[in-house]
């Protein structure tokens, strides 16, 4: 003979059906849930149980909603009183399923996060919903596990969390990789690691991956690292350096204007840019380069643009758009961009 099953897990029991089996399109009845509870968990309960444990979720701060209506319903003298029946409960989700569509985008489109942890992580928001929430989680499985994977990211990111939220220095060897397809870390010249002393003070996602806006100890400028190149950070005792010290960083910490400038992450001074481009390019300008970007001398085709943004990053930018754009100032890197060109152009001689 089975046991009888604990009377404490009938709320429990409730709560996970109504997890699983509810939202708003999706409603259930005090017969529905006594009918699961039998069903699939060995349960037996009654219809005023079902209500006097779902008001207690509703109490403990479950948001459960639920139709009311009333009915005139026979007493143990026969006689007809007033009754209110609840019915259509469903759970009120932190997250629609369109949110979590867009979270799980996110995570098939990242270039950082290993494939296995992603799968994971898909796997992880696809629990927030119910039964019905039709994820796409189908399209991480055709996804090749082909690029190059750092697991110490996550971890990497709960140190830089706490080391910023503190105010301390880390510590760190920066990789890059080789055609073993393996992340190498940097070498000192006498063939050592070399070990990188960072104060950090902002952590960006741009371009799909995580960088870390930080100050490099041996020098007074900004410096940026991909998150995902990063190993053995640790957690340093030191405090880190007043951002008042850090070249670009004396009037604080500008989080919209510095990835602006640092279109690809590139560390070194911004500088302003004058160039002209195809009026076609306007929402391209406007994506790239924010809303703190200057128009004029429009003409029917073009338009003259000034922008202040790194000068490698800009370098880079003008060969991706080199077809419809033209450096006018400064000089010295409208120059350097006839020399790229020229040295493009032989490349395919």
């Amino acid at each position: 003979m089975k046991s009888a099953k604990p009377k404490k897990l009938l709320i429990m029991n409730i709560l996970d059906i109504l997890r699983r089996y509810t939202d708003a399109e999706h409603r259930l009845s005090q017969k529905d849930i006594v009918e699961i509870l039998k069903s699939e968990y060995d349960m037996v309960a009654d219809r005023k149980s079902i209500k006097r444990n779902i008001q207690s979720l509703i109490e403990f701060g479950y948001d459960i909603n639920f139709s009311e209506a009333l009915r005139m319903i026979p007493n143990k003298d026969g006689e007809l009183e007033e009754s209110y029946i609840l019915s259509d409960f469903y759970l009120e989700r932190d997250f629609s399923d369109s949110e979590l569509r867009l979270l799980i985008d996110g995570l098939l489109f990242s270039k950082h996060i290993p494939y296995s942890q992603c799968k994971e992580l898909v796997g992880k928001l696809e629990g927030l919903s119910n039964q019905y929430f039709k994820s796409r989680v189908r399209y991480i499985k055709t996804l090749p596990d082909n690029s190059p994977n750092n697991r110490q990211l996550f971890y990497t990111i709960e140190i830089l969390d706490e080391a910023i939220s503190k105010g301390k220095q880390v510590s760190f060897n920066y990789n890059h990789f080789e055609t073993d397809k393996k992340m190498h870390p940097a070498m000192n010249d006498d063939g050592s690691v070399k070990e990188y002393i960072i104060n950090p003070y902002q952590i960006a996602a741009t371009n799909g991956r995580y960088y870390l806006i930080c100050n490099y100890d041996k020098y007074d400028n900004v410096s940026n690292y991909r998150l995902d190149r990063v190993t053995n950070i640790k957690l340093l005792d030191t405090s880190v350096k007043p951002q008042n010290k850090v070249k670009g960083l004396e009037n604080g910490f500008n989080l919209p204007k510095h990835m602006a400038e640092h279109l690809y992450m590139f560390s070194g001074d911004s500088i302003p840019v004058t160039f002209t481009a195809k009026k076609y390019l306007l929402n391209d300008l406007l994506d790239w380069f924010g809303k703190d970007i200057t128009f004029t001398d429009e003409t029917e085709d073009d338009i003259t643009v000034r922008v202040t943004v790194n000068e490698q990053a800009m370098r880079r930018w003008a060969m991706q758009y080199a077809l419809h754009i033209k450096i006018l100032s400064p000089a010295s890197l409208a120059e350097q961009m006839k020399k790229d060109l020229t040295a493009a152009l032989k490349q395919y001689e």
